[in-house]
């Protein structure tokens, strides 16, 4: 057995369910609501969270069903990889995607689920949850995502 961790051992399309799972470090930078520019193709992040977001945990209220209740939520697999181009740069399935390891910060490096909001990558404290009278354009975050 190898004490090498396995997200420096495998590729993201040879990792168990839970050790896909254990990559997200719940910072909630996925759950910001986004603009594209349509002309560009850029995409602005708004300080803005899906209705489904919980502060508490800095997860989704309803993870098993987000899909079916918010249409436009990003369900990241192996298989849109090519698409986490929108994903924030400090994301860790975006960064082993691009071949970079994980930061200090993550909890799987750190061992310490708190080293995320300690380091300012989490956006609890942040961000507010969306409701229907936000208008989004007035949100844009100049944040360093």
């Amino acid at each position: 057995m190898t004490d090498t961790p396995f997200w420096q051992r495998k590729r993201l399309d040879e990792m168990s369910p839970s050790e896909w799972e254990s990559l997200c470090d719940h910072c909630g930078k996925c759950c910001l609501h986004k603009l594209e520019d349509a002309e560009t193709g850029e995409v602005y992040y708004c300080d803005v969270l899906c209705h489904l977001f919980e502060m508490q945990t800095c997860s989704c209220g309803d993870y098993p069903n987000r899909a079916t209740r918010v249409p436009a939520c990003a369900v990241l697999t192996v298989d849109n990889i090519p698409q986490f181009g929108w994903m924030p740069k400090t994301c860790a399935y975006r960064r082993l995607s691009e071949g970079r390891g994980l930061p200090d910060w993550h909890p799987l490096v750190s061992g310490d689920p708190a080293s995320v909001a300690r380091a300012g990558h989490s956006v609890r404290s942040r961000a507010s949850l969306a409701d229907n009278d936000t208008d989004l354009e007035q949100h844009v975050t100049d944040w360093d995502l």
